[in-house]
């Protein structure tokens, strides 16, 4: 990965004397303390012999000045060792590595490093998963493993694809996630792609292309969620929205309806293909309702396609809420939770995260991230992007202002720098914020460090390289105290999402909005959400059917969850 900017390392601390093995223990010390050599050892025993009966004598009340001196240097010797550890994050053991039983210890550790070491870079939150969201995940693990690629489970559903006719649900039931847009896009539809799977007990399989083969670890003991190379299916050339097998096309000919007798299950196809894209109609947004639920629940094979972040949806679906409500009581921390669950970064990735971190961000007292993501649709110019980049900054607080006046007021002696980390596609906005603190003191006498790990000029998501970097961006995001990020970007809400954070967006500035926003919560945005009411068969604002789902404050037609 590029680096803007260097930082000099402390330099590791002094190794303690070593103590030669004739000096150990009382006497040693005690030979050291009053100077004696080995030429005198008559009073040296002499002495030793003194100090042995006081503290005879002293008996119970054993607090002579050599037990005082002992503890002192003990304890001073612990302190010393303690302070003069490597200033990396990694020099103490992760307290709770699993998450608070989120992620499952049966793995080898050194196989994905981040699984057990992600809790030494990350503040501890209150927001522990609940008892029945980890005994749901041990139990979906299981599953797994049973009916996972090259079980005879596995094979035998396989078997009945080939054959081109259903049998209705089996013991093991598939989802296939197919991949589509970026790297966010793909973060946040997987995400959703799995808790339907949770909900509905079937197995979740990813057809991986190869620019996203080294990014993640396995995130379910003894097996794997990818899909084998040999899938029966072929879906390279598919023309999607036209797939005969679409469930939306299927509905719109009538060759299927959510009422359906369902009971000769050979009258059903033997796979269905889910349209969730951003552009799907209405008749594939009816994957939204309980009674299509329920119809796809028959089928043991389903193949879904999604850019989108669609768990809000569920949550208007009244057969789910006791679940939802076992599975988070605290509705807004679903990514947070399912992400730190699935995407653990694989050794590869990880190793551009810890390198980078401890490099320029481990020293740092408190640490900003600027996530900026310019659409071409958006047509801003760039100017007018880093003046609301600053704005936002000094008015919330998050940065110091400059002093243009005096180019050097008094500095905080010792004082750790605040770092900021930049992530854009371009390196305009990383100089222009550099530059200012460089060329000018802050009017707190802080010290500021800005850094940006690359900037590729273009997204380049068919390049395995490209998402590596673009991961490990998002995840050194997610490790930020405060988090500013760009409106609509899915790169975003998986890096506010992985961290928790409530970002300040920036919206569009105007006479009534400031030039950005609090976000509600971390959840993501689900830009274009059904707008049809499967009970009162009607359009509704779903944004106001339920207190926790919210419009988005980047986008208004989308919704999210909200504390």
């Amino acid at each position: 990965m590029e680096t803007k900017q260097m930082r000099r390392q402390p330099l590791p601390c002094d190794e303690p004397p070593i103590q030669s093995k004739n000096e150990g223990g009382a006497a040693g010390l005690f030979r050291r303390a009053v100077g004696f050599g080995v030429a005198r050892p008559v009073l040296v025993v002499a002495l030793f012999t003194l100090v042995l009966l006081l503290v005879v004598l002293s008996g119970a009340y054993r607090s002579s000045s050599l037990d005082v001196l002992l503890s002192s240097r003990s304890s001073s010797k612990q302190v010393a060792n303690r302070s003069c550890t490597a200033p990396s994050p990694t020099a103490e053991p992760p307290e709770d590595k699993f998450l608070g039983g989120l992620l499952s210890a049966a793995f080898d550790e050194a196989s994905c490093l981040s699984r057990s070491q992600s809790s030494l870079y990350r503040k501890p939150s209150n927001d522990t998963p609940s008892p029945y969201l980890i005994d749901r995940l041990r139990r979906y693990e299981a599953l797994h493993k049973r009916c996972g690629p090259n079980t005879e489970l596995y094979k035998k559903a396989v078997e009945q694809l080939k054959s081109n006719r259903s049998t209705g649900a089996t013991e093991c039931n598939y989802v296939v996630w197919l991949p589509a847009d970026g790297l966010g896009n793909r973060i946040i539809s997987i995400t959703s792609a799995f808790f339907y799977a949770l909900l509905n007990d079937k197995v979740l399989l990813l057809d991986l292309p190869h620019d996203m083969g080294d990014l993640f670890c396995e995130p379910f003991p003894d097996t794997s969620w990818v899909l084998p190379a040999d899938f029966p299916i072929d879906n390279r050339n598919w023309i999607f929205e036209k797939d005969p097998h679409s469930y939306g096309n299927m509905l719109k000919s009538e060759v299927l309806s959510n009422d359906m007798d369902t009971t000769d299950a050979s009258s059903l196809p033997a796979y269905l293909y889910l349209h969730l894209l951003h552009a799907n109609d209405e008749f594939d947004k009816m994957f939204y309702c309980e009674e299509g639920q329920r119809l796809l629940r028959k089928f043991p094979w389903l193949l879904l396609r999604s850019n989108e972040y669609f768990v809000p949806a569920f949550f208007f679906i009244p057969e789910f809420e006791e679940e939802l409500g076992l599975l988070f009581p605290e509705k807004a921390t679903v990514f947070r939770h399912l992400g730190r669950y699935l995407f653990n970064p694989s050794n590869s990735v990880w190793g551009y995260i810890t390198r980078y971190y401890d490099a320029y961000l481990a020293s740092a007292k408190e640490k900003l991230g600027i996530q900026i993501r310019i659409f071409a649709f958006a047509n801003v110019e760039f100017d007018a992007m880093a003046s609301q980049i600053i704005n936002c900054s000094m008015t919330q607080k998050l940065l110091p202002e400059v002093d243009l006046k005096d180019s050097a007021p008094p500095v905080i002696a010792g004082a750790q720098p605040k770092a900021v980390l930049v992530t854009s596609l371009l390196d305009g906005y990383f100089e222009k914020l550099r530059n200012m603190y460089y060329e000018h003191a802050t009017t707190t006498g802080e010290v500021i460090g800005v850094y940006q790990p690359s900037h590729e000029e273009h997204q380049h998501t068919e390049k395995l390289s490209h998402n590596m970097k673009a991961f490990a961006e998002i995840y050194l995001l997610s490790l930020s105290d405060e988090l500013i990020t760009s409106p609509f970007s899915t790169f975003g809400y998986v890096a506010h999402g992985l961290g928790g954070l409530r970002p300040w967006i920036l919206v569009r500035p105007d006479n009534r909005n400031p030039s950005c926003v609090r976000s509600t919560s971390a959840e993501p945005c689900f830009h274009f959400p059904p707008s049809y009411d499967c009970k009162t068969r009607r359009k509704v604002d779903k944004g106001s059917v339920v207190p926790f789902v919210r419009h988005c404050e980047d986008f208004f037609l989308g919704i999210k969850i909200s504390d």
